[in-house]
């Protein structure tokens, strides 16, 4: 919501925009005047800039402390703060309480612009002095990744709670570029500050996305699938049961991610609501406030009780010789630290398959070749090694095996050649996310 800075996406008449950005303003300065504090020589109507500061560091340590406390419960995004309850600070507190939220996620950035007017420590402070907390997310476009980094570290210091990384498709196949980001970024924010990956639900649709990146050791510690089954075109039993299958794998707590946008009915809301407990999770969250309908928040927030007897899919998705995705890169960083010399390369030829059969061998398995629910169960305890990708990806798989060289705990690698596969589909297309939503 930052008019005149070149964001992506689309951009409303600039008029609309500057009234809606100073009402938002007036409306925080009349919040934090309202419950400002009077202390000693400072007891005037205003906010102390102190006060602002010891708020935000108390609630950075909270997050640090608890970090899955930050996205328990239920929780709604924002993407353009003036089309929520036309951007009136008082009036969103009052209606998340309403409804039962306890978290705001708020848009902060887009590429490389940071949106100031909807995110800042005066914004966040006052959510927080109204019972809420509130995480920042950033869309990301590999082009830029440090820049990037520095945003969402950006959002961080201005108090955020917990920061949830929105990549999707133009993130497709750059293993670098993901890297580069993450590393920037934990140097900025820590390794302990709560993150979530909030990407596509459906892994097998997208074999380049580096889902080993973003979600591997250094990366986000949360997993925040868009579990859109309206956009998808499935029932939400089916929803749940893809993205469980194959996002499972990558060892993240899962916290689902139902959509508010495009009309759902009330009773696909409400069985979105029991799947996510029957699942395990112990939060969710909803896209988005701006387009959810009264039949919307009533699903979301009256009592969903448990599903008594219903048993969730908790097995795992299979890979084998032939497959070409990041679910290969994923299996070759475990199976490398399983002790078995082959190269990371997302290609399941006959190295890879040879060390399934020696690892399936060695633990009691079924030696098929195959990757599958017992063999991941297994392979799984070991810590994937940790890999740097350098190169460009045009060698062959036997050239990669031979170039691979372990130093100390890093692998160096090229980029693996699962990175030029093509998307089978972009599942949530629909729901946006990118730039600014497009309005009349």
């Amino acid at each position: 919501m930052v008019g005149g800075r070149g964001e992506r996406g689309y951009r409303a008449a600039g008029r609309r925009r500057a009234r809606a950005s100073t009402a938002i303003l007036v409306a925080v300065v009349a919040l934090a005047a309202l419950s400002a504090q009077p202390s000693g020589a400072n007891s005037g109507g205003g906010t102390s800039v102190g006060a602002a500061k010891r708020s935000q560091r108390a609630h950075r340590a909270q997050a640090r402390r608890g970090a899955a406390n930050v996205l328990a419960g239920r929780a709604m995004w924002i993407w353009e703060l003036q089309f929520a309850e036309g951007g009136n600070v008082n009036k969103i507190i009052s209606e998340a309480h309403r409804w039962g939220i306890g978290t705001l996620m708020i848009k902060s950035s887009d590429g490389i612009n940071f949106w100031s007017s909807q995110f800042s420590p005066q914004l966040v402070s006052a959510f927080h002095r109204g019972g809420l907390r509130v995480c920042a997310w950033q869309y990301v476009y590999g082009d830029h990744p440090v820049t990037e980094a520095y945003k969402g570290a950006e959002a961080v210091k201005d108090g955020a709670d917990c920061l949830l990384i929105d990549a999707e498709t133009q993130y497709e196949g750059k293993y670098i570029a993901a890297q580069t980001y993450i590393k920037r970024l934990r140097d900025l924010i820590g390794p302990r500050f709560p993150v979530a990956l909030a990407g596509f639900p459906y892994v097998d649709f997208h074999p380049a996305f580096p889902y080993s990146v973003f979600l591997g050791p250094g990366g986000a510690q949360y997993n925040m699938p868009q579990m859109y089954w309206k956009d998808i075109g499935v029932s939400v039993d089916t929803v749940f049961a893809h993205t469980y299958v194959y996002n499972t794998i990558y060892r993240r707590r899962i916290y689902p991610l139902g959509q508010l946008d495009n009309r759902p009915a009330a009773h696909q809301i409400f069985r979105f609501r029991q799947l996510s407990r029957a699942y395990g999770a112990s939060g969710i969250s909803w896209w988005d406030w701006q387009e959810a309908t009264h039949s919307g928040w009533n699903a979301l927030s009256r009592p969903a009780g448990s599903l008594k007897g219903y048993i969730p899919d908790r097995t795992m998705a299979s890979i084998s010789k032939g497959s070409k995705s990041d679910l290969v890169v994923w299996a070759q960083e475990h199976l490398i630290s399983a002790g078995y010399k082959i190269g990371v390369d997302g290609g399941f030829g006959a190295s890879t398959q040879a060390a399934v059969r020696g690892f399936q061998t060695a633990h009691g398995l079924t030696d098929d070749g195959i990757v599958g629910p017992e063999t991941w169960g297994a392979l799984l305890r070991y810590p994937p090694v940790k890999v740097v990708f350098g190169a460009q990806a045009n060698a062959t798989s036997a050239a990669l095996a031979r170039a691979s060289r372990v130093r100390g705990t890093v692998l160096h690698e090229p980029v693996p050649v699962s990175a030029r596969q093509p998307a089978r589909r972009d599942e949530v297309r629909a729901a946006g996310g990118a730039g600014h939503p497009r309005h009349g």
